[in-house]
């Protein structure tokens, strides 16, 4: 179990903390508005009402010794640049924050941010990609130009050892791990003698441009 700070509860945040909290984490949710901690205090470990921007009282909540922070406000973009600094200053490890605009990303960086998210962004990108995509079934955003996507092999693929099919020298994308159905299991890195099943899902990485390749394959 991991601890987590989520400060700013509007839907993202909201969402973030039921989520990890239902994962079986130690969730403390902060915000200025009360009418919202309490509609979250019984999807959380701790509800707390508490500015952001207030240094003491983030020490004071135990906030220094979370896991991972994340900041969910939007605005104003100040509360979430100073907030995220103090973060910084009490030594938390592993602090995301919601950005809101490009220059507001770069400011989070510069101060210590270790992940920036664009929540809405990213979250188009996946929508748009999950209904555009053929024989996929998740599509995950990892970089600008780089996606981890979860697709069933073509029919070719099917008997076939992950050397005989060669993705990373046919389509410059490496398999990270398989989703085996039959009995249902994880496989992470697999070997080069993997032999691929029909039940099978391959989770695969790479450049967008080479999984889109690898999706537009002619069968």
């Amino acid at each position: 179990m991991r601890r987590f700070a989520v400060i700013g509860l509007g839907r993202f945040g909201f969402y973030l903390v039921k989520t990890l909290f239902e994962k079986g984490h130690d969730v403390i949710a902060i915000d200025l508005k009360r009418e919202v901690v309490q509609e979250i205090k019984d999807f959380c470990s701790q509800a707390v009402v508490a500015n952001a921007t207030d240094k003491d009282a983030l020490i004071s909540l135990g906030v220094p010794e979370v896991d991972v922070a994340i900041v969910a406000i939007g605005n104003p973009m100040e509360a979430s640049i100073l907030a995220t600094l103090y973060l910084k200053e009490m030594g938390v490890g592993h602090i995301v924050v919601k950005a809101m605009t490009n220059d507001h990303a770069k400011i989070l960086e510069k101060i210590g941010a270790t992940d920036v998210i664009f929540a809405e962004r990213e979250m188009a990108v996946k929508v748009a990609n999950s209904l555009t995509s053929q024989n996929v079934i998740e599509f995950l955003t990892l970089a600008p130009d780089y996606s981890i996507m979860e697709m069933a092999p073509p029919p070719e693929f099917i008997g076939k050892t992950l050397a005989e099919i060669d993705l990373r020298k046919k389509y410059r994308v490496q398999v990270i791990a398989i989703k085996e159905f039959v009995p249902e299991k994880m496989i992470m890195i697999p070997g080069a003698d993997f032999v691929i099943k029909d039940s099978d899902m391959m989770v695969v990485m790479g450049a967008n441009k080479d999984l889109e390749a690898l999706q537009k394959k002619k069968l």
